[in-house]
């Protein structure tokens, strides 16, 4: 089949047939620059918590449905979130700024 296709294809090809062309946006740039793994995180981070807001809203959807036993549940949950949260920005997952220099142990108390 591929050969069948070589030979009835169109045969030219042109600048503008060899480079990529993604969404009608033709590419600028290099595109195998290299990100911070810091990228990564944050938008994992974001993608977890984000997806969070779907379990939240399913809940008010059906708030009279599952009542006190819910409620409690959702409490729960989103205390879950917070101290899930609260864990990275204490561990530094969240600082886009430039690093902080820690003093040595000996003067932490």
């Amino acid at each position: 089949m591929t050969a069948v296709s070589y030979v009835l294809g169109q045969q030219h090809t042109s600048k503008a047939t060899i480079e990529p062309f993604e969404s009608g946006i033709v590419t600028v740039g290099y595109a195998r620059f290299r990100l911070p793994v810091k990228f990564y995180l944050i938008a994992m981070f974001f993608v977890i918590f984000d997806l969070e807001t779907v379990f939240i809203f399913a809940w008010a959807v059906a708030f009279r449905d599952v009542g006190w036993v819910g409620y409690i549940d959702m409490l729960v949950f989103v205390g879950v979130l917070v101290a899930a949260l609260v864990y990275l920005w204490r561990l530094g997952a969240l600082d886009w700024g430039p690093q902080r220099e820690r003093p040595p142990a000996h003067y932490r108390s």
